[in-house]
């Protein structure tokens, strides 16, 4: 095994802009010569929901228009893609002098592809990769619910979604059933699946997420941190990964891109929306939900420098 050596760090909060209360990752910015064990084992260690290396694009990515390659490794083993992973990491690169080839937009190169990434605003924002969705097997599916202490009337709407992280998706019928799980993560870890929930906010709500029903949760865990304005917000997303070593992910970019594809095909949502993740955790997590000119959408946030040195891997 090569010796240590230092090696460029950052963490970054995602989907946030106050730094602490959006979704961190950890991003090792020069991961040449590290082999797939030593980044396991470092990101075993943080214990993040995600940390990644960057690399140089592979010669055929890079003739494409890739500006990086990215590595994505949960504590429990290596992702395709992930959605906060990617816009944290563009940050991370573009802080320490990253360069992109195109002057409208960065490229990463991930086990997925190639995945865009545009500056908007203040934000960034990541084109939603292509999803394969499908029916859930019925008896996994009922195995779920009994983890999640759900009764069939809650559940809406069922689909397996893969966008190069595979997560089981339920619509449920009301943010205050999505507010109020307590799931059994030790069931879902055994059933080896990812499992993202979410729901729709009624019209009346428009306006943002009822702080009635959010009630001493939020209170506590906000209010001594002052806050932007908060966005109107359609849909409201939790996210059980015990699976991959992390009980429940704080905002997760890849499971709302698998939503937003899903529910905008169906009819029940239409771009642009905000969907908020991570009240249950303490943060405050908004991602938006954009559709461009040509139907594709786009999975945005405003990201946080909250770490930058160096480690020694």
């Amino acid at each position: 095994m090569p010796a240590p050596r230092t090696r460029a760090f950052a963490q970054v909060d995602v989907f946030t802009q106050v730094a602490l209360r959006g979704n961190p990752v950890a991003v090792v910015l020069d991961g040449e010569g590290l082999d797939d064990a030593a980044m396991q084992a470092f990101a075993s260690w943080t214990q993040l929901s995600e940390t990644t290396f960057v690399l140089p694009p592979t010669a055929g990515a890079r003739a494409q228009g890739a500006d990086y390659q990215l590595r994505i490794f949960t504590p429990g083993g290596e992702l395709a893609f992930a959605g906060h992973p990617t816009l944290g990491s563009c940050h991370a690169w573009l802080a320490h002098g990253g360069q992109p080839q195109s002057a409208q937009h960065i490229v990463q190169e991930c086990k997925k592809g190639l995945v865009t990434i545009a500056r908007r605003d203040g934000a960034l924002a990541f084109s939603a990769p292509s999803l394969e969705r499908s029916a859930p097997a019925p008896d996994l599916l009922a195995a779920v619910c009994q983890a999640l202490a759900l009764a069939p009337g809650q559940v809406l709407a069922a689909q397996q979604l893969d966008n190069g992280t595979q997560w089981l998706g339920l619509l449920l019928d009301s943010p205050d059933t999505v507010l109020a799980l307590d799931p059994d993560h030790a069931r879902l870890k055994a059933l080896r699946q990812k499992v993202g929930v979410a729901a729709l906010y009624p019209a009346e709500d428009d306006s943002g997420p009822a702080l009635v029903r959010r009630s001493s949760r939020e209170a506590r865990a906000f209010a001594s941190t002052a806050a932007p304005a908060r966005p109107a917000v359609q849909l409201e997303v939790r996210a059980f990964a015990a699976a991959t070593g992390v009980n429940e992910d704080p905002v997760t970019g890849s499971l709302n891109a698998g939503f937003a594809q899903w529910l905008i095909a169906e009819g029940r949502l239409q771009a642009p929306y905000v969907a908020n993740q991570g009240s249950c955790l303490g943060r405050d997590g908004w991602v938006h939900v954009n559709a461009d000119d040509q139907g594709q959408l786009w999975i945005g946030g405003h990201t946080v420098g909250c770490i930058q040195g160096s480690v020694l891997l």
